[in-house]
């Protein structure tokens, strides 16, 4: 029929019955992405870049604003530990998981982690100089493992909340499936931001919710006092094991990229 060819003409009917779908559309040959190269440990001449230190800049300036606002939110709430959601890395974590899966070098993370750690204590100091009665009273918005649970269910809060932080972060920023699914517009933040509000609701009661070093750091430092350094640890081992499960996850499992042809 004349209007069936005019389908065929115009890609209406492009496609046969046979055409692969979903995952299955991820090895079609007429895929528009091609597998970026693994990020070197070290780059020549990053050092000497303005992009390398803008980005560090950036980092200092989100977690400066991240403390600022996460302080300030515990000590309008006057009760357990808090966190608002956030985007980017700003979190020593999800630059690890980075970091294991090559998206970038060795020398950027440190340098990423570095500033997230400054900025997070310049976050915590500003409002403690702000409101100190109030900031030491409410424990300074220092992660702590909560009355009645004992450190490995701290530890294991940590693990779990950060493989599902990172995890997201992959998938949510994915560009091979933003290849796939172009028709299908999603804003990364939205799905990371919902996985850390569900992660909120699980671990507040547990540990405050730290899956994030530098947050945890910035926030014990200036708040100095023995409880906040007690388990303090968990707070760095339980996010780091947790965003190296979600990286060899994604990579290994999701993606496969070890098993791929040259």
């Amino acid at each position: 029929m004349e209007g069936g060819e005019e389908d065929e003409r115009v890609g209406a009917n492009r496609y046969g019955e046979g055409q692969p779908i979903g995952t299955a559309a991820q090895t079609h040959d007429g895929k528009d992405y091609a597998e970026p190269p693994p990020a070197p440990l070290f780059k020549p001449g990053e050092l000497s870049s303005w992009s390398f230190y803008r980005a560090g800049i950036a980092e200092f300036v989100a977690s400066f604003l991240f403390l600022y606002i996460t302080i300030l939110t515990v000590m309008g709430c006057g009760k357990i530990r808090h966190q608002v959601l956030h985007g980017g890395h700003i979190n020593p974590a999800v630059t690890f998981g980075m970091l294991l899966a090559r998206k970038l070098t060795l020398t950027r993370a440190v340098f990423y982690m570095i500033m997230q750690c400054l900025g997070a204590i310049c976050g915590a100091a500003v409002v403690k100089s702000f409101q100190k009665s109030s900031y030491e009273i409410l424990g300074g918005g220092a992660n702590t493992v909560s009355t009645g649970y004992g450190k490995g269910a701290g530890l294991g809060a940590e693990i779990l909340g950060t493989f599902v932080l990172v995890y997201t972060v992959f998938s949510a920023t994915d560009a091979k499936r933003n290849a796939r699914d172009s028709h299908v517009p999603i804003l990364a933040p939205l799905p990371i931001g919902f996985a850390v509000f569900l992660v909120h609701l699980a671990t507040i009661p547990i540990t405050g919710t730290g899956i994030n070093p530098a947050r945890s750091l910035g926030a014990a430092l200036i708040y100095n006092k023995e409880q906040a350094w007690d388990d303090h640890w968990i707070f760095w081992v339980g996010p780091f094991i947790g965003a190296a499960l979600a990286a060899l996850y994604q990579q290994i499992v999701i993606r496969a990229i070890p098993f791929k042809s040259k």
